[in-house]
């Protein structure tokens, strides 16, 4: 019995998370991007989320995951891609492609699908993530706050957090969703497809070396209108 819930749980949990990761990569990299647009829009839209505009004025970097799906039976696994994008002196760069993921082993079942917006408020929480592809909690310097529905009690304002995490709300149900051990790793397919090779995270957010219009829409969206 728990072999065959195991398999309809994991059968689910593939087909909500492998689009990301196995549709090519031309088609994936302009859909995260107008999936990172929506989800802004949304959460401005979001009563218990629409502070996010009082934290982006002073923000070093924005990241935007349209899909973090989370799941497991017993062992869980939490992924999802996103966009970076880095505050310049001219404006915000064009964004960079981000996966995120983690594990854990622990009494959980379930699955869930949010989609999450991380404010770097810092140039230390933004080289963190470009030179180190940061993993959180293992650099104590960077300290992570959180924003949303099952997160009111934590927040404070955050005013001592690097990292403002705002959690929309999910579908489905799991335990706890949370970026302690997780880690940010870049996706050098989509950053090559959708730029050209040699994209790195560097290269597109602090060296402003490549751009694609396509991505205009979704940098202009960034601040508070």
């Amino acid at each position: 019995m728990c072999l065959r819930i195991l398999t309809v749980f994991l059968s689910v949990f593939i087909v909500s998370a492998c689009s990301q990761y196995t549709d090519p990569a031309h088609v994936t990299a302009p859909r995260i991007i107008d999936q990172a647009i929506d989800t802004l829009a949304q959460f401005r839209e979001l009563e218990n989320l629409k502070s996010i505009d009082d934290h982006i004025p002073g923000a070093a970097g924005i990241l935007i995951l349209p899909h973090v799906v989370k799941g497991g039976f017993v062992a869980a696994a939490e992924a999802g891609t996103g966009v970076l994008l880095a505050r310049t002196p001219n404006g915000w760069s064009y964004p960079a492609f981000y996966i995120l993921g983690s594990g854990s082993i622990g009494l959980q079942m379930g699955i869930q699908d949010v989609s999450m917006i991380l404010i770097l408020r810092n140039a230390g929480a933004l080289n963190a993530v470009i030179q180190n592809q940061g993993k959180f909690g293992a650099d104590a310097s960077i300290i992570v706050g959180y924003v949303g529905a099952g997160y009111e009690g934590s927040t404070t304002t955050n005013m001592g957090a690097d990292i403002v995490a705002f959690m929309g709300p999910g579908m489905g149900a799991f335990g706890g969703v949370s970026l302690e051990g997780a880690a940010l790793v870049r996706r050098n397919d989509l950053n090559n497809s959708y730029y050209g090779d040699g994209a790195t995270p560097q290269a597109i957010l602090i060296e402003g070396r490549y751009t694609n219009p396509g991505a205009d829409p979704l940098r202009i969206r960034i601040d508070p209108q």
